[in-house]
């Protein structure tokens, strides 16, 4: 599905990523962990055509991102919150989002009434812009948003931070849902090893835009995560 060749992003000389060859099967739960630094927001960055590499390549379903954005049609993501239009109330991004997937309002509407738990009463209805939530009911927002469309690809960059305890525990089952079919590919980078190794079936570690450990989650993937993050 996501193939990733010899790719690399340099700044002022330094390189912050080097990944030679990184394949990420359809309908894969993938997690990307590291420090800060590590490179994860940057190949997020690079899969989403937001940066150009400096060397190499990565495609999505055999379509090269930088070169064409027919990916973009099955591809749903959320970064941070400049991806939201802050002028705009939540319902107002939505619709605006599922316009752009070929959705009208009420497909939308019954989209949208699937997260009132995580929603919480908090953010539909209530008449307020985006840029005036809370940074995790930005977050919500955002990452619903992202679902709009039914995507075949789905990227979420800490998808957990600043979220309340209950919100990640549903957030946590709505992901592993969506992966069970087998035809979505979710890829989550995360500070949280707790959380990824729950979510994901392989975790690649970043060290410095390296690629050091690559993971298929089992039961002790979380102890040798942090017995490597703890040396």
């Amino acid at each position: 599905m996501i193939q990733t060749t010899e790719l690399t992003k340099t700044y002022a000389g330094t390189t912050v990523l080097n990944i030679n060859n990184l394949e990420i099967p359809k309908g894969q739960s993938f997690g990307l962990v590291g420090n800060n630094g590590a490179g994860k927001t940057t190949f997020f960055n690079l899969l989403l055509d937001l940066i150009q590499p400096t060397t190499g390549t990565i495609t999505s379903n055999n379509i090269q991102v930088d070169t064409s954005e027919d990916w973009k049609s099955f591809t749903g993501s959320f970064i941070d919150e400049s991806f939201l239009i802050g002028y705009l109330t939540p319902e107002e991004y939505f619709y605006f989002v599922g316009e752009l997937r070929g959705q009208n309002k009420a497909d939308i509407d019954a989209f949208v009434s699937q997260f009132e738990e995580i929603f919480n009463d908090e953010i539909i209805g209530k008449k307020k812009y985006l840029r005036d939530l809370s940074k995790g009911n930005q977050k919500k927002a955002g990452i619903v948003a992202a679902l709009i469309g039914n995507p075949e690809v789905i990227i979420l960059d800490e998808p957990f931070a600043n979220l309340d305890p209950t919100t990640q525990i549903r957030l946590k089952k709505m992901l592993r849902e969506l992966v069970d079919n087998k035809e979505v590919t979710v890829l989550i980078s995360s500070h949280d090893l707790g959380h990824v190794t729950e979510v994901c079936e392989r975790i690649v570690v970043l060290d410095k835009g390296n690629v050091v450990k690559d993971l298929k989650t089992s039961e002790a993937t979380l102890k040798e995560l942090e017995a490597h993050f703890a040396l």
